[in-house]
């Protein structure tokens, strides 16, 4: 069954009393990839943050989310580089979410890690640990392990900045990919590129909302 939009309605969020959203309202369209975009420090991560509920709200609602926990993939440079795991073990960690830490991964969690490595075209590395790796074959691990959760909300913080073409190429076809299925995609970013990709767009400038809807529409209406 379809998940329903997920409607933001008069949000604020911040850090430590300091307010880095204000009265943000805009909508999330179900089983499509909608594409925050703005410049550095208007908001985006924090909403992404917001909506992976690792951020509190101090001000309005989230309506629309279901009660799978959402897969968040943070900006590369927050991936740490000396992790001493495989890219095996890393995308299995994100089959913890059903098994447990505990628990074996079944014939069908290895069925499913192989997979998402497979879309990520990152099979060959398998066996590598993370810290021989570049960072865009460290950011595709990182995302492969997001897919392996099978959530329904996919949250990426500028999933493709500073990476190289193929790269950048591997990260959008898989974001195509897992949208065609139905999982509803929020991803920041600053370049226009990315957010024309996107089926929905929401600007973002001083952690306000300026325009919202179909890309090419939302930022004709926000240069205005």
């Amino acid at each position: 069954m379809q998940p329903p939009d997920i409607h933001l309605a008069g949000l604020a969020a911040g850090y430590h009393g300091n307010r880095v959203l204000h009265e943000v309202t805009a909508t999330i369209p179900a089983g499509k990839v909608t594409a925050l975009l703005g410049p550095n420090g208007s908001g985006k991560s924090t909403l992404l943050a917001v909506l992976a509920g690792v951020a509190p709200l101090l001000a309005g609602t989230i309506t629309g989310r279901d009660d799978r926990r959402p897969a968040l993939v943070v900006q590369q440079s927050a991936v740490p580089a000396t992790l001493p795991i495989t890219v095996r073990e890393t995308v299995a960690m994100g089959r913890w979410a059903h098994r447990g830490f505990w628990r074996r991964l079944t014939s069908a969690d290895r069925a499913i890690v192989a997979d998402c490595m497979d879309r990520l075209a990152i099979t060959d590395l398998a066996h590598r640990r993370l810290d021989t790796l570049s960072g865009g074959q460290r950011q595709r691990a990182v995302l492969a392990q997001a897919l392996a959760q099978e959530s329904t909300l996919l949250l990426l913080d500028e999933p493709a900045t500073g990476l190289d073409t193929e790269a950048r190429e591997q990260i959008n076809r898989a974001i195509a990919e897992v949208s065609a299925t139905g999982v509803t995609v929020v991803h920041a970013t600053h370049d226009l590129d990315d957010a024309m990709r996107a089926h929905h767009c929401v600007h973002l400038r001083d952690g306000r909302v300026t325009a919202e809807g179909e890309p090419r529409t939302a930022m004709l209406a926000h240069s205005r």
